[in-house]
Formats: C-alpha cells, structure tokens, sequence
C-alpha cells in the first residue's frame, strides 16, 4: 500500500517496480531483507540486514529519528545517489515519513556494506554485528544490491510498532 501511494504521492516514478524490505520484527541472524521486482514477482536478493545498536540485539525492539541515537528508523525511504565513504560503496537513503525517518540524510543513514553482517560473525558472537542505525547489509552483496536499487526506489523497513502504523501518510 505504502509502495503504491508513493507513486501516487509524485515520491517516486510510477514505472519504478522494485521494492526492498527490511522486516525487523525477524532475528537479525535470520535473512530479513528482500529485493524484489514487483513486475515479475521476483525476488532478486535475500540477505542479512543490520539494524542499529541501540535498536536491540538480535532482536529490534527501539527506534528513533534523532542524530546520535544509533538507533535505525522505520518507515518508507526513497533510494538516492552512491558514494564511497567511510564504510565503502554507500547508498543515500531519503526518508519519507515526517517524525520517523525524515532525518535520515543529515544522520548519514545509508545503506552500506559491513564486516560484522555475515554468518559467520553470528556464529562467533551469537547475532550479527549492528550498525549506528544503518541497514547495513553483507560486504560481499553491498555493490549487487546497492547498485540494484539506487535511483529512485523504494526500501521500508518494518516492524509492528503500533503508533508508526497508525501514523505513517503512506500507509492510509
């Protein structure tokens, strides 16, 4: 519904068709985020998904908009533009619910590879490392999905908190 409204709302081009979501009501150790195209009901990319550190432990339970809060964001982003910054190839992520995520870019919330998102280092520490409140994804998809879904498209991330859904424009 959110995906659609977007396009409705002028947020993204109505031609756009893929749809990435982060389910964070999953354990962090279990394969939470898809890529998928919504034309051919597909979907392209499975992965691990960090969420932030404050957020929780294996399991989400806390989230925020505010900077400093190491804290991951739900709702619905519009994918943005690349770059390499200090955890390497990066996506910028524009959040666009108001009061939920709309401080994304001046908190430097991306989408990047990382180390720590891997099952090997779940098997080590018991969970997959955590973000400062980026969906970080594995070092080794980073490039494949990042370069899937920049320009333009959509990602949400979810988890059944009452007052986001009850709240979120995007969603009604």
């Amino acid at each position: 519904k959110g995906f659609e409204n977007l396009k409705k709302g002028g947020k993204i081009a109505p031609e756009v068709h893929l749809l990435t979501i982060c389910d964070f009501s999953k354990s962090a150790n279990t394969k939470r985020l898809w890529v998928i195209d919504t034309d051919r009901k597909e979907v392209l990319f499975n992965s691990l998904v960090a969420h932030g550190k404050n957020t929780g432990e294996e399991f989400a339970e806390k989230f925020s908009n505010t900077e400093s809060s190491y804290q991951s964001s739900l709702g619905f982003y519009v994918t943005d533009a690349t770059y390499d910054g200090d955890n390497g190839y990066s996506l910028k992520l524009l959040g666009m619910d108001k009061g939920f995520n709309d401080n994304a870019l001046q908190r430097s919330i991306v989408m990047h590879g990382a180390d720590y998102v891997s099952e090997d280092f779940a098997r080590q520490h018991k969970r997959i490392g955590r973000s400062w409140g980026c969906p970080a994804v594995p070092k080794d998809l980073a490039k494949p999905i990042i370069n899937t879904i920049k320009n333009q498209n959509v990602l949400f991330i979810y988890y059944p908190d009452e007052d986001y859904l009850g709240s979120s424009e995007w969603l009604r």
